[in-house]
């Protein structure tokens, strides 16, 4: 335990200098109150307008279409690949129809980790991005050196104001810290978790956990199916297919109506937390979850390996491909994680986040952003990321993308469970401690009853991250 407990501490002042790499994620905020209903069919979607100007109104900005002309604004992304190509197109297009002049210059950073350190390197500099793509906490942490942007200003202006009335809350209120607005939603993606909605029926369950004792029931009795055929090496198999991604233990704490905010410094030692982690590593002991390494989660579910999988917004696809290249006609479906009183489902991803420059290019960068935010190009989005839409009045136009991805529109009837992550700059680090040590107490088999021991060590890391 202590060789274990030193090697986290080790491990979280590594991890500490960097930024997260994740691919493209509780506050009270003047906001939309929209949640997203599915579409059965393809309709046709109004666009979402541009703001127009209240007659007679006049922006608060002090500047006007004149000052846009020829206005240059460099954009920074952490995208690659297929979203970089996309976003390439979409600012050559905005280049090309915008009816101010503005001209974006778009880099790819390659992913997170880079354009976080990229864009703090360059703050300091003259030559530094306009705008950048980056997670909520980078944005926190760049703001506590006076180098971000209030965006309420613009979003309430009469003139090039925005209207967010279809943004959910969950997506909205993560950016929104106080009487300011950090950035805007760009992406956002959840942690859920897969289940076999057809081997569940045939070991006597006609429908999905909605508590923690009736999961551990269907994990077991799955494992307790595995042992019955003629294959002894897949006798460990059949329950949950236990990962460690920080996500998935952010939404197990939360579903035990634990956290790691006690208001505004971390807390993970508390009663929930402890019945949360107790009751997942009392799971392993029962043989009721289980992993392996040279098996993925994916494949194992496809398999009917695996009665439970975790998964993000963005693995739907390759879970549907992996059944088709098993030819598995299984049904399966997309569930929160389930609580005694709550199920937990914990929203996240990136933001379009202004830096300090000059007052028209701040405003040429927010002109952008509501063109990004526009219905189609909203669309395009989802149908390459996989990812939710930001905008709720987009579901118009995904009908038929809807049809063809039945458990992505299962996510949107969920989407009114979700709640977003903590809204401090140190987010940054201490989720990668609580990814670190949710994988060591598996890797090392730490007993059920040992679990406080780890929490307690936990909460002393994340503390000493935030100094």
């Amino acid at each position: 335990m202590k060789k274990f407990l030193a090697l986290l501490f080790i491990l979280s002042n590594l991890l500490a200098g960097c930024g997260a790499s994740e691919t493209s994620a509780t506050a009270s905020a003047t906001a939309s109150t929209a949640t997203f209903t599915p579409i059965s069919a393809p309709q046709t979607a109004t666009k979402t307008p541009l703001p127009s100007p209240t007659a007679g109104a006049a922006t608060n900005l002090g500047l006007g279409n004149e000052s846009l002309g020829g206005v240059e604004v460099t954009v920074w992304h952490p995208w690659y690949g297929v979203e970089a190509s996309l976003f390439d197109s979409m600012v050559k297009e905005f280049n090309e129809k915008n009816k101010w002049g503005i001209l974006i210059n778009a880099q790819s950073q390659i992913n997170f980790t880079n354009l976080y350190e990229n864009v703090t390197a360059a703050l300091p500099m003259t030559e530094k991005p306009d705008m950048v793509i980056a997670l909520p906490e980078h944005a926190l942490e760049w703001d506590a050196s006076g180098a971000v942007t209030d965006l309420m200003p613009y979003e309430q202006d009469p003139v090039y104001g925005m209207d967010a009335s279809d943004i959910p809350n969950v997506f909205w209120n993560q950016d929104h810290v106080g009487e300011r607005r950090l950035a805007i939603p760009a992406q956002r993606t959840a942690r859920f978790l897969l289940w076999n909605e057809t081997w569940a029926g045939e070991i006597g369950f006609d429908s999905a956990p909605d508590a923690p004792d009736d999961f551990k029931q269907q994990s077991c009795r799955a494992q307790q199916a595995m042992q019955k055929d003629a294959v002894p090496q897949n006798d460990y198999m059949g329950g949950w297919y236990a990962d460690t991604d920080p996500m998935t233990a952010y939404a197990w704490l939360l579903a035990f109506e634990g956290g790691v905010l006690e208001e505004s410094d971390y807390r993970f030692l508390t009663p929930h937390n402890i019945d949360a982690f107790r009751y997942l590593r009392e799971l392993s002991e029962g043989n009721c979850s289980w992993q392996a390494a040279n098996l993925s989660p994916m494949d194992a579910f496809a398999q009917r390996e695996a009665l439970f999988i975790s998964a993000s917004l963005q693995d739907l696809p390759e879970v549907a491909r992996a059944f088709a290249s098993t030819e598995n006609t299984d049904r399966w479906k997309v569930i929160s994680f389930p609580g005694a009183h709550e199920d937990a489902l914990v929203v996240y991803g990136s933001s379009y986040v202004v830096l300090q420059s000059t007052r028209p290019k701040q405003l040429a960068a927010w002109l952008f952003i509501q063109w990004l935010l526009e219905n189609e190009q909203d669309a395009r989005w989802v149908e390459v990321t996989h990812l939710f839409p930001i905008r709720s009045s987009t579901l118009t136009l995904l009908g038929d993308y809807q049809k063809t991805h039945p458990q992505w529109a299962q996510t949107i009837q969920l989407l009114a469970q979700g709640e977003i992550q903590p809204q401090l700059a140190s987010w940054r680090k201490v989720k990668v401690m609580l990814g670190d040590g949710f994988t060591h107490m598996y890797r090392i088999n730490v007993p059920s009853g040992q679990v406080p021991a780890i929490l307690a060590q936990m909460e002393s890391i994340s503390r000493s991250l935030t100094k």
